[in-house]
């Protein structure tokens, strides 16, 4: 089961692993992203930061899509953290059991609008959230679970 996926250009760090892992009652983290599984000091960094009582999956986008559709996920209470809308996009296009998404972090890039604190989006990025929210994919932003939980929609 897929308990929320996150947007964090950080990945996985004190706040993700330890208060949003509880929070949504995790035993899995499956870091979504193509460059991380094929370089070993994100991959050290982001296991030193695990909670250790909770399993730890680094897998390219295509990989994790393959293996929620294949079922070996499903034992799990999932959290999926990605580093960008673009990822996010592809998996929630792609498996439908996501229901919502946290946008976390976002950092700013030329060309960006800030919609909220931490939150920097371009235009296609905008447009790729948008078309998720269309599909009924809800997406939030919280930078932790205690914050209040705004809509994408309310801020663009």
């Amino acid at each position: 089961m897929i308990a929320l996926m996150r947007v964090d250009h950080r990945l996985l760090h004190g706040q993700v692993a330890f208060s949003w892992t509880q929070y949504v009652g995790a035993d899995c983290i499956l870091i979504a992203n193509d460059s991380v599984p094929n370089d070993e000091l994100r991959k050290t960094t982001i296991k030193l930061a695990k909670p250790p009582s909770v399993k730890l999956v680094i897998k390219n986008i295509d990989d994790s899509i393959e293996a929620i559709k294949s079922g070996v996920t499903d034992k799990y209470h999932l959290f999926i953290v990605v580093e960008s809308v673009e990822d996010a996009w592809r998996l929630a296009s792609a498996v439908d059991e996501i229901k919502s998404i946290n946008l976390g972090g976002i950092k700013m890039k030329e060309g960006s609008v800030n919609i909220s604190k931490a939150i920097n989006l371009l235009p296609d990025e905008i447009e790729k959230l948008t078309q998720l929210v269309g599909k009924g994919v809800e997406v939030e932003i919280r930078q932790v679970p205690n914050d209040r939980k705004q809509l994408f929609t309310e801020c663009v």
